[in-house]
């Protein structure tokens, strides 16, 4: 009878270890699926700017358009992979079909800020290849504008902001060079740690179970 108390919180403890590494198996294949999906949209060859981009089934789809920057473009406090701290630049561009969208033209060093005057004085056409990208970079911790540097790309603020459509291109190539560094969009900063975790589930349910396999042990001992 002092057995089956211990037995039941051993194996009811493994069970739901091994059911959480079972669950980060399942999160696995949707991240992988996710992943994947998300590289072919990338990876696709560019089209046309859509007329009503949805931000869920348009997202990272590879875009072209012809336009002019129209207007002071907004700076946004951000990390640089090349190396240190910098600027993204969001620029209003007008395009050749009089749509007004949002470009996100790259980065500039934060030492290397007076490149942004290129952007605003930029004359004639640009051609520009990116992907469509509404970022998530909000988080409650996001401080307001503060003045005219943001610290989050907030796609409708900025659209409101801008006088454009709330929809954003990350560009990978502008001709001619508009002055900031490209950053396009990619998966870098996606995390896939599910595996990991899975394993580290799998592992607390073996020591859970030989815990409670030496518990039972040291019980029955007891009662010789």
């Amino acid at each position: 009878m002092r057995l089956i108390l211990p037995v039941i919180f051993g194996l009811g403890g493994a069970t739901l270890l091994v059911a959480l590494g079972l669950w980060q198996l399942q999160r696995l294949d949707w991240k992988e699926g996710m992943i994947a999906d998300m590289a072919s949209r990338i990876g696709a060859p560019p089209i046309a700017l859509p007329r009503d981009p949805d931000p869920s089934a348009d997202n990272f789809v590879p875009v072209s358009l012809n336009g002019r920057v129209d207007g002071r473009p907004l700076r946004v406090l951000g990390a640089w992979r090349e190396g240190g701290a910098g600027f993204r630049i969001i620029a209003p561009v007008e395009t050749e079909d009089g749509r007004r969208v949002m470009v996100d033209l790259g980065i500039v060093p934060l030492d290397n800020v007076d490149r942004e005057a290129e952007v605003a004085l930029t004359e004639g056409p640009l051609e520009i290849t990116g992907n469509l990208n509404w970022p998530d970079d909000l988080n409650p911790g996001t401080p307001d504008p503060d003045g005219k540097i943001w610290f989050a790309r907030d796609v409708d603020s900025m659209a409101e902001t801008l006088g454009t459509e709330r929809v954003m291109i990350v560009a990978r190539n502008v001709v001619p060079e508009a002055g900031p560094v490209p950053v396009p969009v990619g998966l870098e900063g996606i995390p896939n740690n599910h595996l990991g975790y899975a394993i580290q589930w799998f592992g607390l349910a073996l020591v859970w179970l030989g815990m409670t396999v030496f518990l039972l042990w040291r019980i029955r001992r007891r009662t010789i």
